[in-house]
């Protein structure tokens, strides 16, 4: 649960709360629901699968919507309790797990650090393709400046 930011907590709670009388939603009104988005649409549904609050029927692929979800009991009690966010608001509140916590840190922090050294050779070779093209550019002006010259020199010699 703690992967998830308080705006997914809301979106999640969201879902929850548009099954309607019947407990259920038909893979259109999701689809409505997440603006037509079925990446975003999926990825909340896979989140309340795993929690056991919704059940699939009617699976469409791998990585699509199923053409129904159906609310379980278990996903209608956590939503009277509070739902995600109010999930989320508990864990902010709980003390820091100083010994977890550290090591989360550290391996988020190893993480960035990697991420910024492949950020910056990337970097390097964005400068290094760039200083390439700035040295044909002036090849290509000075090329064209002794073409000039030439054709000039030229011109005036076969027109004397």
């Amino acid at each position: 649960m703690s992967d998830l930011n308080e705006y997914e907590c809301e979106m999640l709670d969201a879902v929850l709360e548009a099954f309607g009388v019947p407990d259920s939603l038909t893979r259109r009104q999701m689809m409505e629901l997440f603006d037509g988005d079925e990446a975003t649409a999926f990825t909340m549904m896979q989140i309340l699968v795993r929690e056991g609050l919704i059940t699939e029927s009617g699976k469409a692929g791998a990585f699509e919507l199923p053409e129904r979800l159906i609310l379980k009991p278990k996903g209608e009690k956590f939503l009277k309790e509070g739902g995600f966010v109010r999930r989320y608001k508990l864990e902010q509140q709980k003390p820091v797990e100083v010994g977890g916590t550290l090591f989360k840190l550290q391996q988020q922090n190893m993480r960035l650090q990697n991420e910024k050294l492949a950020n910056e050779v990337k970097l390097r070779e964005f400068q290094q393709n760039i200083a390439k093209m700035q040295l044909w550019r002036y090849l290509l002006c000075a090329l064209i400046l002794v073409a000039f010259a030439i054709g000039f020199l030229l011109g005036r010699h076969f027109l004397k």
